[in-house]
């Protein structure tokens, strides 16, 4: 879903991986692991209807004493249809320079405090191939982590709630969320669309991989 260099990869490229694991357009497809969030919302945001996700960390499935297995499946590769992009789900670089200031949008930055202040770009404390670190100019911080259980699966809907009403998220707003690749800014915009029923949420795909990189962005620390 990424090319080396982290940046998203383009419509095409999105057409031949899912045409090399069997999927059409009818497919069920259940995404899990450490990037669910991220295919799953990648998979809306591109049209593809029928998406589930299993919530939590994978290690769960086997916990709970469900079959496993390390086989490889031989999948027929399918015929997919050109992919388009669904502007109500993704927002692009410009989207989110058009948010900045703009009174009736919020740009959500779920990263970890230490990234939100400038200390770090990766969340691994990574330091190479990296850019400007800190954070979209007026984004309001609400680490993943306060969204989180301690299992790993999402808080309730009740505490969730709390948590982005407290940082002024509130549903009058049109949301972007990001993060450095979007995968916690995936699992942001599923606990605000489809547990808290918000009407208007996006994804920076982009997120700061291609924010911090930049060399016309704005950024504030």
């Amino acid at each position: 879903m990424r090319d080396p260099n982290y940046e998203p990869v383009g419509l095409a490229e999105l057409k031949r991986l899912l045409s090399r694991s069997g999927i059409t357009p009818e497919t069920c497809v259940v995404t899990y692991g450490y990037s669910a969030p991220l295919g799953f919302w990648l998979l809306r945001a591109h049209g593809h209807e029928d998406v589930r996700m299993l919530m939590g960390p994978r290690d769960q499935w086997a916990q709970m004493g469900r079959p496993w297995s390390t086989d490889v499946p031989a999948v027929a590769e399918s015929a997919h249809p050109p992919v388009l992009a669904d502007d109500d789900l993704l927002a692009s670089r410009e989207a989110v320079m058009s948010a900045v200031n703009e009174a009736s949008q919020l740009v959500l930055d779920v990263r970890a405090e230490r990234e939100y202040d400038g200390e770090l770009f990766w969340p691994s404390g990574a330091t190479e191939d990296v850019g400007r670190t800190g954070h979209v100019p007026g984004a309001v911080s609400v680490p993943i982590a306060l969204l989180r259980a301690e299992d790993g699966t999402l808080r309730s809907a009740d505490e969730l709630r709390g948590v982005f009403e407290q940082a002024g998220v509130t549903k009058d707003k049109a949301l972007i969320t990001y993060c450095t690749i979007g995968n916690r800014a995936s699992e942001a915009w599923f606990a605000l669309r489809y547990l808290l029923d918000y009407p208007d949420v996006r994804v920076y795909y982009g997120s700061w991989v291609e924010w911090g990189k930049a060399t016309d962005t704005p950024i504030e620390t």
